[in-house]
């Protein structure tokens, strides 16, 4: 069995209560064949972009199921012999990929920064009588 995703378009001539029929009949029709439905969705009408059999807006319908390969052209016969449904769309869904994490390059650190980030460490300490003979000298001068 296949996993599939259906999107059609209900006219929006119709009202809500008949919108779900519709929805409700195709979806009864397709576990008569053996179909399981994963998902279904119904929005409210929406504004096409343009004109569908001079309409110009409709009731979108999403379904996710399993079905049988064989079964899918007369499920498509059925849609297309609606005339209450404006257009479809069936696309196979494929099995999500586990994917393996990616490897990343770790930072590499620049030796003239890795100087500025370490503060200079004193070699010996400094005694105050060198310091006063160095100011002698500096002064002096």
């Amino acid at each position: 069995m296949q996993t599939y995703e259906l999107t059609y378009i209900i006219s929006s001539h119709m009202t809500m209560e008949e919108a779900d029929g519709v929805k409700k009949d195709f979806e009864a029709s397709l576990q008569a064949t053996g179909g399981v439905i994963i998902k279904s969705e119904k929005t409210t009408p929406q504004p096409l972009a343009y004109q569908i059999k001079k309409q110009s807006s409709g009731f979108f319908v999403t379904t996710e199921f399993t079905v049988e390969e064989n079964q899918i052209k007369p499920m498509k016969a059925q849609l297309e012999k609606n005339a209450k449904v404006l257009r479809h769309f069936l696309i196979v869904k494929k099995p999500v990929k586990i994917m393996k994490e990616r490897r990343t390059r770790k930072p590499v650190a620049i030796a003239g920064m890795a100087q500025m980030a370490k503060p200079a460490k004193p070699s010996k300490k400094v005694q105050m009588e060198d310091i006063n003979k160095k100011l002698d000298e500096i002064l002096s001068e």
